[in-house]
C-alpha cells in the first residue's frame, strides 16, 4: 500500500533525480525525472505517493507542493463586529443582613419534646414495650438494592476504602519481582546508521530473526505475483540479513542487558541470569562487555546473599532436629552450583537415619522418604526400619533404588538407581496488579 511524503530534489543526472524525505536524511532514493511536473528543480520539495520494499522505495507518483492560498482578493472575510457595552463596568450585589431564608433540605430547629419529622420511606417508630406479632419464617430479605440507595440528608459515602473488604492498616501494597524494562536505545542507533536498502532487513531481523526475514520475503513476492509486480530474489536478501545479523544480535542485546541494569535489584533473578547467559550467543564490542561484566557482578553479590541466607537456614534446622525443613533445604540449593558442606551433609544424614526408624509415625515416615529421595544425600541415608503398614512397605519399595538401605531392610536386591528426574519448566503464576 502506498504512502504520501514529502519529497526534496537532491541532485539530478541526466534523466533520474535522487530525492530524500524532506527535512530528514531517511528515506532517499531516486525518482524518474519525466514524473517530475515542469521537471525537477534542485531543492525543490514535492508531493510524492511512495510503496516500500525489502530492497528499497518506489516513487509511484509526483505531485507539486501545495501553494498558499491568496489573501482574500474578493473581501470575503468574516469580520466581528464588536457591541459597545452600555451600563457600568463592575456590578456589586451586598448581602442581606441576617442568615437569610432557609435552603432546600435544611431543617428548623425542634422545640424539646418535638419528634422529627419522619422520611419518606422510614417506618414509623414504635413506643416502649410495644412490639408487633412476629411472621412466620423470620425476617424477610432485604430487596436487592435497597441498601446502596441513599436518600438526601444520609451520611456520605465513605471514600479511599478498595473494593472488596475493609482497608488494612500499617500494610502497604506488596510488590514482586519485576520483568526487565525494554530499551530500543541502541536499536535505534543501528537502524538510524543503515541505508534504505538495509532497513528493512534490519527490522524484520530484530522482529523475529532470519525467519521472519524469509517469511516477509516469502508474503512481499506472494502479493507481488498476484498484481502483477517482479518479485525479489530471495537469495539477495538473505545475503543483506547475514551481513546485519551480528550487529542486530549485538544492537538487541544491548537493550535487554541496560534493562537489566536499570531495574536493579527489583530484576527477578532468573532473568538477570538469563541476560548474563545469553551474551555467550553475541559477539560483543567493548560497551558490551562492560555491560556484561557489571551484570556478572550484580549476579555473584544476589547468588552469594542467597547462599549466606540459605546456609543460615540450614544450620537452624538441623540445630532444632527439623529434619523435614534439613532435606527440603538441602533438595532445593538457591543455585544450581550450591553445594552442601560436607559437615553439614553428614549431620542431615545423621538426622534423617536416626528419624527413619519402624516405630515412627507411618506417614511422615513415608513424607521424608520423598524428601530425602529428592536429594543429593539420599544414597548415604541408613534408615533403621520400615513401619508395619502397606502403605510404608510399597514407598520403600520403590525408592529402594534411590536408599540401598531400604532394599536391605527389604531383604532384596539392590536394585538400579532411578534415572535422574527431568526438570519440568513450571508456569509462572502472575500476580494480579
Amino acid at each position: 500500500m502506498s504512502r504520501r511524503i514529502d519529497i526534496e530534489i537532491t541532485s539530478l543526472s541526466g534523466e533520474v533525480a535522487t530525492w530524500r524525505a524532506a527535512g530528514a536524511k531517511l528515506p532517499k532514493g531516486v525518482v524518474a525525472a519525466s514524473l517530475v511536473p515542469g521537471g525537477p528543480v534542485v531543492g525543490g520539495v514535492y508531493r510524492a505517493d511512495v510503496e516500500q520494499f525489502m530492497e528499497g522505495f518506489e516513487v509511484l507518483s509526483v505531485a507539486p507542493p501545495k501553494t498558499a492560498s491568496p489573501l482574500d482578493p474578493r473581501h470575503e472575510k468574516l469580520e466581528l463586529i464588536a457591541r459597545d457595552a452600555k451600563g457600568p463596568d463592575v456590578t456589586v450585589t451586598y448581602a442581606p443582613k441576617g442568615r437569610g431564608p432557609r435552603r432546600e433540605g435544611e431543617r428548623s430547629p425542634r422545640r424539646e419534646g418535638e419528634r422529627a419529622p419522619r422520611r419518606e420511606g422510614e417506618r414509623p417508630t414504635r413506643r416502649e414495650g410495644e412490639r408487633g406479632p412476629r411472621r412466620e419464617g423470620g425476617r424477610s430479605p432485604r430487596p436487592e438494592g435497597e441498601r446502596s440507595a441513599r436518600r438526601p440528608g444520609d451520611r456520605p459515602a465513605r471514600t479511599g476504602r478498595p473494593e472488596g473488604g475493609r482497608p488494612r492498616e500499617g500494610r502497604t501494597e506488596r510488590r514482586g519481582p519485576v520483568a526487565p524494562p525494554m530499551t530500543t536505545t541502541h536499536r535505534n542507533a543501528l537502524l538510524a546508521t543503515l541505508s534504505p536498502e538495509q532497513l528493512p532487513v534490519a527490522e524484520q531481523l530484530l522482529r523475529g530473526g532470519m525467519p521472519s526475514v524469509r517469511a516477509a520475503v516469502e508474503t512481499q513476492n506472494k502479493n507481488a505475483s498476484a498484481q502483477g509486480r517482479p518479485t525479489v530474489d530471495p537469495g539477495t536478501i538473505e545475503r543483506i540479513a547475514e551481513d546485519l545479523l551480528a550487529r542486530t544480535n549485538l544492537a538487541a542485546w544491548k537493550d535487554r542487558a541496560a534493562g537489566g541494569l536499570g531495574a536493579g535489584k527489583e530484576l527477578r533473578l532468573r532473568d538477570l541470569r538469563a541476560i548474563v547467559t545469553s551474551a555467550k550467543t553475541v559477539s560483543l564490542d567493548d560497551e558490551a562487555r562492560a555491560q556484561l561484566k557489571e551484570l556478572q557482578g550484580a549476579l555473584h553479590e544476589r547468588v552469594e546473599a542467597l547462599r549466606v541466607q540459605w546456609g543460615e537456614r540450614l544450620d537452624k534446622a538441623i540445630e532444632a532436629s527439623d529434619v523435614t525443613e534439613a532435606l527440603t533445604l538441602v533438595g532445593r540449593p538457591p543455585d544450581i552450583s550450591t553445594r552442601v558442606s560436607a559437615e553439614a551433609a553428614a549431620k542431615v544424614v545423621a538426622l534423617t537415619s536416626e528419624f527413619l526408624r519402624a516405630d515412627q509415625d507411618p506417614g511422615k515416615w513415608r513424607a521424608v522418604v520423598e524428601l530425602a529421595v529428592d536429594t543429593s544425600i539420599r544414597r548415604n541415608v541408613k534408615p533403621s526400619g520400615i513401619p508395619d503398614d502397606e502403605a510404608s512397605r510399597a514407598v520403600a519399595i520403590h525408592n529402594a533404588g534411590a536408599i540401598p538401605e531400604l532394599a536391605k531392610l527389604l531383604g532384596m536386591k539392590v536394585p538400579p538407581p532411578p534415572p535422574p528426574a527431568k526438570n519440568v519448566r513450571r508456569p509462572v503464576s502472575r500476580r494480579a496488579s
